[in-house]
């Protein structure tokens, strides 16, 4: 699914995520697996221009894995922000709810992706 993502679109997100957790038997990674992509939409409002990206969502043998892509390139890290920044910690929460997360950089962007086991 192809998206340009404003500020209400994580909980559109959300929504359809838990839609597919339920179908699949998957509801008990619903928790960890729509906080981190909150987390991924809410990094394109904030950082990638007209805001647009792609969203897949996978459902594998392990349990269940989650791209967002956009056309921004450049690598992006989880690092501890500093306690009086508003800001700063989506990555570190997304590290912490999922069992892998990586980044995959392309010629025409990356893709943030995490993966949690059922």
């Amino acid at each position: 699914m192809r998206f340009t993502v404003g500020e209400h679109s994580a909980g559109h997100m959300r929504r359809i995520l838990h839609m597919f957790l339920t179908r699949w038997d998957l509801i008990g990674l619903s928790d960890s697996a729509t906080l981190a992509l909150t987390e991924l939409v809410a990094n394109v409002v904030r950082h990638v221009p007209e805001r647009r990206c792609s969203v897949l969502i996978l459902r594998e043998p392990y349990g269940l894995r989650v791209e967002v892509a956009d056309a921004v390139p450049g690598a992006v890290h989880a690092k501890a922000a500093d306690p009086l920044d508003e800001g700063g910690r989506g990555l570190v929460l997304v590290e912490a709810v999922t069992d892998r997360w990586g980044v995959d950089e392309r010629a025409d962007g990356k893709t943030v992706w995490f993966e949690c086991d059922a």
